[in-house]
């Protein structure tokens, strides 16, 4: 079962948070483990199991990075620890900034980042499970790299 099932919700990248919450609420409801301390071991391990991915879904759901990167799995585009090799172009203009991290850098990343975005804004606000291309997995998938190299700039210029 996928966490979009678990919650039978749309697969989208912009899940609706208030409808995520709402459902959240009502499955904790059922499957907390605080509502079987009476039952048998099994039944409290089984609650305890569904309660714990329950938890990791909602983590993963709120988080369009991690949607985004939870879906690309799904889909088999992207594997964990997988080493991604950037455009060299993209890579140039990062390290131009990289070189020269200061109080500036920051907005000029945030900024990048913006200018990235506006290439796949279509594709993740209007993302269609069952209509979207090879192509376009590769385009969201270079996109998810992209931003995951701009993060990590920006966590150490915070360090």
């Amino acid at each position: 079962m996928t966490y979009f099932e678990l919650f039978n919700l749309p697969v989208t990248i912009k899940v609706d948070k208030a409808t995520l919450s709402k459902k959240f609420i009502e499955l904790q409801k059922q499957f907390h483990p605080d509502f079987f301390t009476l039952a048998t071991d099994e039944e409290q391990a089984d609650a305890l199991e569904k309660s714990s991915e329950l938890n990791k879904a909602l983590q993963t759901l709120k988080s369009e990075e991690l949607t985004l990167q939870y879906i690309l799995k799904q889909k088999g585009v992207l594997e964990d620890d997988e080493k991604y090799q950037l455009p060299q172009d993209f890579l140039m203009e990062v390290m131009d900034l990289n070189e020269d991290l200061n109080d500036e850098s920051a907005k000029q990343i945030n900024a990048f980042e913006s200018s990235i975005y506006a290439d796949v804004k279509e594709l993740i606000e209007y993302y269609n499970n069952e209509t979207i291309t090879a192509k376009e997995l590769a385009i969201l998938k270079e996109y998810y790299f992209k931003k995951k190299y701009l993060q990590r700039i920006l966590e150490r210029l915070g360090d």
